[in-house]
């Protein structure tokens, strides 16, 4: 899957994607624990990518701007701590209408149109992460975890 991946991340819908993740998963034969936290997982994460992709607004989680989206990308923001950080990120923005906490270009993230973030949002509250206050930690439990559920989805990529 690995080249193909480049291009599915590059152009492809979320229902694509997801659904080839999943089919990886089930020839791979994981354990049915990690299927149940991958796909959701999965489709959290790009429910907010897929639209910055759309945008040409993606960024890495230190702010920086990237044309496109690849596995790599993607594995970057799986990391427990940048995907709560990229959602009140996007709260924000999707407040005051713009791009915020990023160094894109002001002109660049004016382009921002607001991104539905329930998805991400109920996926993060599941796992008790608090999206009223971002200095609010979550059990580190959760946060090993999804350590777990970023190395099967390497494995796959």
């Amino acid at each position: 899957m690995k080249q193909e991946s480049y291009e599915l991340f590059k152009s492809a819908d979320l229902e694509t994607i997801v659904k080839t993740i999943d089919k990886e998963l089930q020839t791979r034969n994981e354990s049915p624990f990690w299927a149940d936290k991958v796909v959701p997982f999965s489709r959290a994460i790009l429910s907010v990518l897929i639209p910055l992709r759309e945008m040409d607004l993606l960024f890495t989680p230190e702010g920086r701007y990237v044309d496109t989206l690849t596995p790599e990308l993607f594995l970057e923001w799986s990391d427990f701590l940048s995907l709560k950080t990229l959602a009140f990120t996007l709260a924000k923005s999707n407040e005051e209408g713009e791009l915020l906490r990023t160094s894109i270009e002001k002109e660049a993230c004016v382009r921002y149109e607001p991104i539905d973030l329930q998805p991400l949002g109920e996926y993060l509250s599941r796992y008790t992460v608090n999206l009223e206050r971002e200095d609010l930690d979550f059990p580190i439990a959760n946060y090993n975890l999804h350590q777990g559920v970023t190395n099967v989805i390497k494995s796959l990529l």
